[in-house]
């Protein structure tokens, strides 16, 4: 702007100066702004996985149903192998989807009711864990009417090779120093320490537990305190006294070896 006298006034007016704090909270602002947008886009991604993965179990559920037609359950599994007589650790278990109606009756559901405990079964990778492989079934024993049940210590060798099973019919002899004779001749096997129902040898035996007459009861104790004893399993189609001859020939030798120290 010109003067009257021609000289030029000076601008007057003065641009408005930087407000660094201005500045600054306008920046907060933004980063506030766009982490909220990041934990929303964040969140959204993680519930659309979860929902993914829980359409996929649902499909597999489905689809698992269709196939086998039975409802599925979580149960425990073995990761690896586990042998007998090795305690079950948490590392050695995990949980899997299976068809309830392809599991046995006493399938493992928790982990905790396993672990810790002592496998009396080799039990494979993959297997479903079930409780009879921990030694978990039920112990009652079924004597026969008449009979009385007898627990006689007896190693895997002198168990026909850990042969006998729950249902099998054996000789069963005692051995002392310098005679053998027989104690009992078809006696029924009850249990075995190493034997499952299904009659698998899943250890070394250490006892066998027979079926005997009452009256036998004291015998049998007597002889295994004495001698050791041995199960003799005849052959199939043997009849119980089939084994006769040979038990007369026991008797004489065990008489004639009686008769010898008796004269001396």
């Amino acid at each position: 702007m010109e003067r009257p006298d021609g000289s030029r006034q000076g601008c007057g007016c003065i641009l408005g100066a930087r407000n660094p704090d201005a500045e600054a909270t306008m920046r907060r602002r933004k980063t506030t702004v766009a982490g909220i947008a990041c934990g929303v886009l964040c969140a959204a991604c993680v519930l659309a996985y979860l929902t993914s993965v829980r359409g996929e179990a649902d499909a597999a559920r489905a689809e698992a149903l269709a196939r086998y037609g039975g409802e599925q359950v979580e149960v425990c599994v073995a990761r690896r192998d586990v042998a007998a007589g090795e305690k079950l650790d948490a590392a050695a278990v995990e949980t899997k989807l299976w068809v309830a109606d392809l599991l046995p009756a006493d399938a493992v559901r928790a982990a905790g009711d396993v672990v810790g405990r002592m496998a009396t079964s080799s039990i494979l990778a993959g297997e479903v864990l079930s409780l009879k492989r921990f030694g978990e079934v039920s112990t009652s024993i079924d004597v026969p009417a008449g009979f009385a049940a007898l627990s006689v210590p007896a190693k895997t060798v002198q168990a026909v090779g850990g042969a006998l099973a729950p249902g099998s019919r054996a000789d069963l002899y005692a051995s002392g120093d310098t005679s053998t004779t027989a104690v009992a001749r078809d006696v029924l096997v009850l249990a075995t320490s190493a034997g499952g129902a299904d009659g698998a040898v899943t250890a070394d035996v250490t006892w066998v537990t027979v079926a005997v007459e009452p009256e036998s009861v004291q015998e049998v104790i007597a002889a295994s305190r004495k001698a050791e004893l041995y199960f003799a399993l005849p052959a199939s189609g043997d009849a119980a006294g089939g084994g006769g001859a040979a038990g007369l020939a026991l008797g004489s030798t065990v008489g004639s070896d009686a008769s010898r120290e008796g004269s001396r």
